[in-house]
Parts: structure tokens; sequence; C-alpha cells
């Protein structure tokens, strides 16, 4: 989900409306929106990529929920008319990272840590 999100939607533009509900933030209109988008963008897909190292995987679930809560309560704060189904994304959301922390713990306790 990382990788898709952050470098297909964001990083390689193929999700253009992605950039409409960051606009929808004041203050980042335009240039401002995009470059807050790329931001995002790299920060998922370096997400990603730490994930799959398996390095701290506590961690990294800790990283991914954090940037789905602030991701998600932005969405909703400012660009709500620009979520087609907020139930969805919701629940979309929430196994996303029920299934993150599963494998988390499963690593966890595969490396003893």
């Amino acid at each position: 989900m990382w990788f898709y999100h952050g470098l297909w939607c964001k990083l390689l533009g193929r999700c253009p409306k992605q950039v409409d509900l960051v606009a929808a933030v004041p203050g980042l209109r335009g240039n401002r929106a995009k470059a807050v988008l790329l931001g995002i963008g790299l920060a998922e897909t370096a997400l990603a990529v730490w994930v799959l190292s398996g390095w701290r995987p506590r961690a990294a679930a800790t990283g991914g929920t954090a940037l789905v809560a602030g991701m998600n309560a932005g969405g909703l704060v400012f660009g709500r008319r620009h979520i087609p189904e907020v139930r969805t994304l919701l629940a979309e959301n929430a196994a996303f990272l029920a299934l993150a922390w599963l494998a988390a713990e499963q690593d966890a306790r595969a490396s003893g840590s």
C-alpha cells in the first residue's frame, strides 16, 4: 500500500485528485500543494522500504499508524468533499493497519525483539 500510494500515486503523479485533497488545506494552493504531496509521497515510499527491510517492525508499524491517522484526520477536516466514500476509506485503513500490526508483531517475535 505504501508503494502504491507513495510512489505510484504521489511521486509519479498517477492519482491527480490527491493534489486537490492536499490543496484543500488552508495555505496549500498550487505549487505548495504539489510540493507537500511529493513530500508525503517520499515519506510513504521510505516507509515502504523500511517495512520491507524488516528492521524494527513495531516502530515501522507505529510510524505507519501515525501517518495514516494524520492523513485521515487532515483529509476529513480539510478535504472531506474530495473523499467520496469516507466509511470505505476508514474501513480500508483500519484493515490495513490491523494487518500491519499483525505482521509487525510476528516479525518482532520471530526476531526475538
